[in-house]
C-alpha cells in the first residue's frame, strides 16, 4: 500500500502555505479547511476510505467530479457554493502540483474541471424615493433612533459591508471636513 501522503500535504498546505507564504486570512483558511473536512466526509461515506488511508492518488478527477456532484445533490449546496469549494481545491492542487510532480498529471486534469455556470443574480437596489422612505424610518428623538439613522447613512453613503461596519473603530473615523470612513473588507483590504 502506498504510503498516506495526503494528509501530509494538507496539514502543510492550511497550517504552513496559506497562512505564511500566501498570507490567507482566517476566514479563507477556515473556509478552505471546511472544504476538505467535506471531502473527507465524501471519500469515507462514499468511496469507504478513511482519511488515514486517502492518498494523493486516489484523489483522482474522477472523485473530484463525485465530490462535487454530492456537494450540489446530496448537500443540497448551490452553484456558488460549489464553485467555492472548488477554488479551495484549485488552491490546494496547485500547492501540490510543485511540492510532488509525480502527481502532475492527475492534478492537471483536476486543474482542469470548469467551474460550474449558474443563473446571474441581479443585484436588488433602491431607487432614490424607497432610500428616503427607509431613511424616514428610524424615529430621530431617541438615542436608539438616531443610532439607527446614522448606521443607514453610513451603509448607504459608504456602500459597507454589515461586517466592515461591525468592524469599525473610532480610529477609522475622521468627523472633521473633510469627512472619511476607512473600512476594511475581505482579505484586510482597506477602502
Amino acid at each position: 500500500m502506498k504510503k498516506a501522503d495526503f494528509p501530509y500535504y494538507l496539514t502543510s498546505f492550511l497550517g504552513k502555505y496559506l497562512p505564511g507564504q500566501k498570507n490567507s486570512s482566517p476566514n479563507t483558511i477556515e473556509s478552505y479547511a471546511t472544504t476538505f473536512k467535506l471531502l473527507l466526509v465524501y471519500c469515507e461515506n462514499e468511496k469507504k476510505v478513511k482519511p488515514e488511508r486517502l492518498t494523493l492518488s486516489l484523489l483522482t478527477h474522477d472523485l473530484i467530479i463525485g465530490f462535487l456532484d454530492w456537494i450540489e445533490k446530496e448537500r443540497k449546496s448551490t452553484i456558488s457554493t460549489r464553485n467555492q469549494r472548488m477554488v479551495a481545491l484549485y488552491s490546494f492542487f496547485r500547492y501540490v502540483q510543485k511540492e510532488a510532480p509525480e502527481n502532475l498529471y492527475e492534478i492537471q486534469k483536476i486543474l482542469n474541471i470548469p467551474n460550474k455556470k449558474g443563473p446571474k443574480t441581479i443585484v436588488p437596489f433602491l431607487t432614490g424615493s424607497e432610500m428616503k422612505i427607509l431613511l424616514e424610518q428610524p424615529n430621530t428623538e431617541t438615542n436608539m433612533g438616531r443610532r439607527d439613522f446614522v448606521i443607514l447613512v453610513i451603509l448607504y453613503d459608504t456602500a459597507a459591508r454589515v461586517q466592515e461596519l461591525i468592524d469599525l473603530k473610532n480610529k477609522d473615523i475622521r468627523i472633521s471636513n473633510p469627512s472619511v470612513i476607512t473600512l476594511t473588507g475581505k482579505g484586510n483590504k482597506t477602502r
